[in-house]
Parts: C-alpha cells; structure tokens; sequence
C-alpha cells in the first residue's frame, strides 16, 4: 500500500489516501473516481508532503515538522484497528449477500432498469462520483453504500 496527501482544488482540504500502487491511483485519478471526502470535489491532486530528510549522524528521516510527530501505535491499537477492518469487511458481505456485482457496468445496468429495459434487481458496482450524480438527476434510484465496496475476488 502507498499513502498519498490529495488536496481538492474547490476549496484546497487536504487529506490522505491510501492505494495499492501508485498506477492504481493514477487509475483511478484519470476515471474520476477520488473525490474529497469534505466537499466531494473531483478535481483532486497531490499535495506538496514535506520531503523526509536524513540528519547527519541520525539514520531515521527528520521531516521539516518534527513537533508534530505521531505516535506509535501500541500492539492493542493495531489489534483494535484491524478488529475494526474485519467488522466492516463482515458487515459489507452481510450487507451485498443478495446482491450482484456488475463492476463497471452499473450506471448502465441502473439506468436499464430504470427504464424498464431490463428486470429490477439489486446490483452494486463502481461509478465515478459525476456519474453517480448524473443518475440521481435523472432520476435513478441508487444510493451510496455506506462503506468502502471493493470487488467480490478482493478484500477490505
């Protein structure tokens, strides 16, 4: 996993992001689908990060604010963490159980059905935020799920 500071260019909030590599955030930038989670912009860039610069002497990297050093997490804030992840994970299968992934064909399959052009089901999948306001406008009944959907062959 990469870490990246993404700012909006609406009103410049800075936030964090985290991506598999950094192809798939160029991916991912490029199909509007990073939007910041404080207005919804999708105009959405790297921020400047401070560079991590080695002191003579000292082998750990010193940033340009040191005083604003995390701390380490303890062995029972990890373990609390990653009891979150699996409760969201275990949540959102519970949650899709009657549902079918459609991936990247979804706007379409919603807008099919809205339309009668094919049968209603409940399907979920991945649209780019622009889209997803694009079928609300229109009328199309979809909703956003409350939780980070990933792939059925992937996992939170």
């Amino acid at each position: 996993m990469i870490v990246f500071d993404l700012k909006c260019s609406g009103q410049g909030h800075v936030f964090e992001a985290w991506f598999g590599s950094s192809s798939d955030y160029d991916a991912q930038q490029a199909r509007g689908l990073i939007a910041c989670p404080i207005c919804g912009d999708v105009s959405v860039m790297k921020a400047v990060m401070a560079p991590a610069v080695v002191a003579k002497g000292n082998q750990r990297p010193v940033t340009s604010a040191p005083d604003k050093a995390a701390p380490a997490a303890s062995g029972a804030d990890i373990a609390k963490m990653q009891a979150l992840v699996e409760a969201v994970a275990q949540a959102q299968q519970k949650l899709l159980a009657d549902s079918t992934w459609v991936g990247r064909d979804f706007a379409d399959q919603a807008r099919a059905m809205h339309y009668g052009e094919q049968d209603r089901a409940s399907i979920h999948g991945e649209v780019a935020p622009a889209e997803a306001k694009a079928l609300i406008a229109e009328g199309v009944e979809v909703a956003p799920l409350p939780l980070p959907i990933v792939p059925p062959h992937a996992k939170n």
